[in-house]
């Protein structure tokens, strides 16, 4: 049988229930081609629900705690296996294209970054680089989410190329001359948006992999719907805000939680008590405002517009993908070539009260979208139940290829489910959220009814019945009726602990 193709395709920061096909607000016709031609994962996590860890785990197969990219701000060191290197030396093209977040924004002596200030924006540096990057031969990069000052690498190269020399007009200071108070509204030209680098560039690979009849794994990874909310026109208008369901909080929901749920809430909560590096802490802020170029409190109004904005984002990347997927056809390599659409974590937009990240694991943070099409080998037209996890990506693609499995790597091998032949390949999934190294450190165990989160020195905890509570309004770790289930989960959560540990190497004798 031919070995499979690969295309990955990723979103960033998008909640699981935005698809078209499952739900109606949200307009996705080409994410709804691949429901219809493939199979949909319902219950798929996160690893992670922040950029780097999760990332880092999809290309290593390994939890954030084992390949040491803990936290933002924090690296995949060099030394770790990636899964390119397998597929490379199985006959493989590898790239990728779009936001990779492997490495952070700022580099020492100790720990050199690629994607840190200056060589971020030392366009010399990037006209001459295109890898390797962590088991990719051929990367084009870039950092920013929407107007961000981070932009700069080939993305600032191609814009260039493209003509667009006023390309600074379009991003915040001091890399450019946007007004930081422009919310919404992107005014940069949608032929310059990073989704039509994302589409081109790819398309342009998946032509020059047909010509030369090469096999191929590639990543393109986009960038929306990632905040800050921003989308050129008509994308910004494309939803009626007031038409849309707008989430929030249920009266008295925070009383029983851990007690940063509950400080999210008020004007001017004091988090200094959790600063241990003294670098920022996503979420642990007044969720009452919009804190992205600008801050302002929220308004009734604005929280609509948020999302519309937010939906706008993710139909107008969804044309982009729809693009990728056309070319596919157009080569006469889709029958041959499994793509695999998810996030790398989940969003908040009004949920609990709560808006973007942090360390609050909800299923609206630490579940993603999870699409799998492969022609004749993945069922058409299936949604399924099975729990997947980001970190079982490179095994169970590497499977596919014939490849083995590298010893190191603990994420499962979901290949028979992904094909229909076993109804599942784990029982739960682990979430792991370490954001400093003592003070905001937790784990949750999920299985396909209940959840549990534990937080490091602390005795407080969340426990959610997912099945008589899927709004996860009611936290049951101080419930005395609940004391027998907490303690048989606590057990679960521990037994999963010991059984994602790592081993390099089998047993080859008695000693």
């Amino acid at each position: 049988m031919k070995k499979p193709n690969i295309l990955l395709i990723t979103s960033d920061q998008q909640h699981w229930n935005t698809i078209g096909a499952f739900q109606s607000e949200v307009l996705t016709p080409n994410l709804n081609r691949l429901v219809r031609e493939g199979t949909a994962f319902s219950r798929a996590y996160c690893p992670n629900p922040t950029c780097t860890p999760s990332r880092a785990s999809i290309i290593t197969g390994m939890y954030p705690s084992q390949h040491g990219a803990w936290t933002l701000g924090t690296k995949l060191l060099e030394d770790r296996h990636c899964v390119g290197d397998d597929f490379a030396a199985d006959g493989c093209r590898t790239a990728l294209i779009g936001k990779a977040h492997f490495q952070p924004l700022r580099s020492t002596e100790t720990y050199p970054s690629m994607e840190a200030y200056p060589t971020l924006q030392e366009l010399d540096h990037w006209r001459r680089f295109e890898g390797p990057f962590y088991g990719f031969e051929h990367v084009e990069l870039a950092r920013n989410h929407t107007n961000e000052s981070h932009v700069g690498q080939h993305y600032a190269l191609w814009m260039e190329e493209k003509g667009c020399t006023n390309w600074r007009d379009y991003f915040l200071p001091p890399t450019g001359t946007m007004d930081p108070s422009v919310t919404y509204k992107w005014p940069i030209p949608e032929e310059y948006h990073y989704n039509t680098w994302i589409a081109e560039r790819s398309n342009a690979l998946l032509e020059q992999y047909a010509r030369d009849g090469e096999s191929f794994f590639l990543w393109s990874s986009f960038f929306d719907p990632h905040p800050e909310y921003l989308v050129p026109a008509p994308w910004d208008t494309m939803y009626d805000p007031d038409s849309l369901t707008i989430p929030q909080a249920a009266p008295g929901e925070h009383d029983s939680n851990p007690p940063h749920f509950g400080m999210t809430q008020e004007e001017q909560p004091d988090f200094s008590s959790l600063l241990e590096t003294g670098y920022g802490i996503h979420g642990y802020r007044s969720h009452l405002y919009y804190e992205y170029g600008s801050k302002f409190k929220l308004t009734d109004a604005d929280r609509k517009k948020l999302v519309a904005v937010y939906y706008g984002m993710i139909s107008m990347m969804d044309k982009y993908i729809g693009r990728i997927l056309d070319k596919l056809d157009e080569l006469s390599l889709t029958e041959d070539t499994i793509v695999v659409f998810t996030s790398d974590h989940g969003h908040f937009f009004g949920q609990h009260g709560l808006q973007a990240k942090g360390g609050f694991h909800y299923e609206d943070l630490i579940r993603v979208p999870y699409l799998v099409r492969y022609p004749g080998h993945v069922p058409a037209g299936v949604q399924s139940e099975a729990i997947q996890s980001l970190v079982d990506l490179a095994p169970t693609l590497l499977s596919f290829r014939g490849i083995p499995i590298p010893h190191g790597m603990t994420g499962v091998d979901q290949r028979e489910v992904w094909e229909g032949f076993k109804p599942r390949a784990r029982d739960h999934a682990l979430i792991e959220f370490r954001h400093e190294p003592t003070t905001i450190h937790q784990k949750t165990y999920v299985n396909d009814r209940y959840k549990i989160t534990v937080y490091y020195n602390q005795t407080y905890g969340e426990l959610f019945d997912l099945q008589s509570d899927p709004q996860e309004l009611h936290n049951l770790w101080d419930d005395p009726g609940s004391a027998e289930l907490k303690s048989t989960l606590l057990l679960k959560y521990a037994w999963a602990e010991l059984g994602k540990e790592a081993m390099p190497m089998p047993r080859i004798w008695h000693a």
